[in-house]
């Protein structure tokens, strides 16, 4: 019964928490700038609304018809759809790029505590420092860190706003190019998407479930709230700055445990697995590379969005997927396939295009 209730509770919760982490230790550190524009703020709820409703649909259609975490998950769905072992790629893509993330929202969260907290410690050190705890976090059973990361973020909501300054008014800018790319990223790559994290949180859950809606929907809607709420926060003094560090290494450790879940899964040798994993995360220790490997980031986590929605739309069988949708009318199915097959790859194309246009 406990094990049913958290397998329902955990996928929105965790969409809540990690889209409000990343953003927060991702848009300061990748100059993207959205603080009361209202032009920011419609481009991302168009994003949120074409392209990451349908790819939230994508992974949980996916985990319905898997029955697996998405690192192994792929070789079934690669033999179903008589495809190319080559799209088996998404999925390693996706788990490597766990630790990856959980590197650069470990080491943004120490330059904000750095500069927040004014401390006399050199950036890399607390990257460290904090590395090694979320390191030592993941080994805590998932149901206390889920927990715990949740209780980070609330106080650093509450901190924020009790030892914080007061936010600048609404206002309207015109609209740029390169913001199309900032909202992509937001409703993408800082909620998570394209992971295979909601895939493997919602596993129990979907297939006892009719419809992917039931799945799909709590995670979308949770990564509304998330930055919804990261409009009213702001680290401005050094103890919202300790909250929210807190929180980061929860949540990394959290999301390096369902990474590592993946590689057992997938039977990859045990150092192998640590290899990947302690890599990906200390990459971020290498002096002067933050903002390289920031836009990286960046651009991983977009390319590993294409390539679900070009499998998904182009590669597998239609029945396979309207099964695991099972929407209740024909046109939701058909809406949502043109979204996946036509909008998703020529949105994220563009906002690609545009990452790459902000570094010249």
């Amino acid at each position: 019964m406990q094990d049913n209730a958290m397998s329902k509770w955990l996928p929105p919760l965790l969409a809540f928490c990690l889209s409000f982490i990343v953003i927060a230790t991702l848009a300061p550190m990748t100059g993207i700038q959205f603080e009361r524009q209202l032009d920011f703020w419609l481009l991302w709820i168009a994003a949120m609304l074409i392209l990451a409703l349908p790819l939230c649909y994508l992974e949980i259609a996916l985990a319905k018809r898997s029955k697996t975490t998405a690192l192994q998950a792929l070789s079934n769905l690669t033999r179903d759809a008589d495809a190319s072992q080559k799209w088996r790629l998404a999925g390693w893509l996706g788990a490597v790029f766990i630790p990856f993330l959980t590197g650069g929202m470990l080491s943004n969260s120490a330059y904000i505590l750095k500069l927040s907290a004014i401390s006399s410690a050199a950036p890399n050190i607390l990257f460290a420092v904090v590395a090694i705890a979320a390191v030592a976090v993941s080994f805590i059973p998932r149901q206390f860190t889920v927990l715990l990361t949740a209780a980070g973020v609330l106080a650093s909501l509450i901190a924020a706003n009790v030892f914080g300054t007061s936010l600048p008014e609404w206002q309207a800018t015109p609209v740029e190019f390169s913001e199309w790319g900032s909202a992509t990223v937001l409703a993408l790559v800082a909620s998570g998407l394209g992971l295979g994290l909601y895939w493997q949180s919602s596993l129990p859950a979907a297939q006892g479930q009719n419809s992917a809606t039931q799945s799909a929907l709590p995670i979308w809607f949770a990564q509304l709230l998330a930055v919804v709420a990261f409009g009213f926060f702001a680290v401005t003094s050094a103890i919202p700055a300790y909250v929210l560090a807190f929180a980061t290494v929860m949540a990394a450790g959290l999301i390096l445990n369902m990474a590592r879940e993946q590689f057992q899964q997938r039977q990859l040798a045990l150092p192998i697995q640590w290899i990947i994993l302690l890599a990906a995360v200390f990459i971020w220790a290498v002096p002067n590379m933050n903002m390289i490997l920031n836009i990286g980031l960046m651009l991983w986590g977009l390319v590993i969005c294409l390539i679900y929605a070009i499998f998904a739309g182009w590669i597998m069988k239609i029945s396979h997927l309207r099964k695991s949708m099972n929407f209740s009318n024909e046109v939701f199915y058909n809406i949502w396939r043109i979204a996946v097959r036509i909008v998703l790859p020529v949105a994220i194309v563009a906002a690609i295009i545009a990452v790459i246009g902000k570094l010249f």
